[in-house]
């Protein structure tokens, strides 16, 4: 098996067993994020202990990319610090905009690695990136509530 080939069986992975799907009580922050090159959708509630992000759910409709890179988002993201996540968050755009010119750290994406070959495609990039973006604005909004 190729690497390429890899890459691809662990995106259908999550595709097929997204880790932490499905709308969780309770939450600080929920909110909706559309694609509109593609129409990928996604719902996704965020929980802060603190700082610490204590744990993210998600509905999402769209292409197996999008769903793959927010379930591999959640296991990266849950019980680590909002700082980690918007560094992560940062490290992980910087890959999908580098249109497969960056190598990522096994150790720091995890199964995230395999979105490295997505970045080649622009169109799927933003697919990519829904999740995620999404995840930032959560967060942030979270944090925001907390502080106020």
């Amino acid at each position: 098996m190729n690497i390429d080939e890899l890459y691809q069986t662990i995106i259908l992975d999550h595709y097929r067993e997204k880790h932490h799907s499905g709308l969780r009580n309770p939450y600080d922050t929920e909110v909706h994020h559309v694609n509109p090159s593609c129409g990928d959708e996604l719902t996704l509630r965020v929980h802060l202990d603190g700082d610490t992000v204590s744990d993210i759910s998600y509905e999402a409709e769209g292409c197996s990319i999008s769903q793959a890179s927010t379930s591999v988002m959640t296991d990266l993201l849950i019980g680590n610090s909002v700082d980690h996540a918007m560094e992560l968050h940062d490290q992980f755009l910087e890959m999908m905009q580098s249109q497969g010119k960056i190598e990522p750290d096994e150790e720091v994406f995890e199964d995230a690695i395999a979105f490295a070959g997505v970045s080649k495609f622009p169109a799927r990039v933003k697919c990519a990136l829904l999740g995620w973006s999404a995840l930032r604005d959560a967060a942030l909004q979270a944090q925001a509530k907390e502080n106020s």
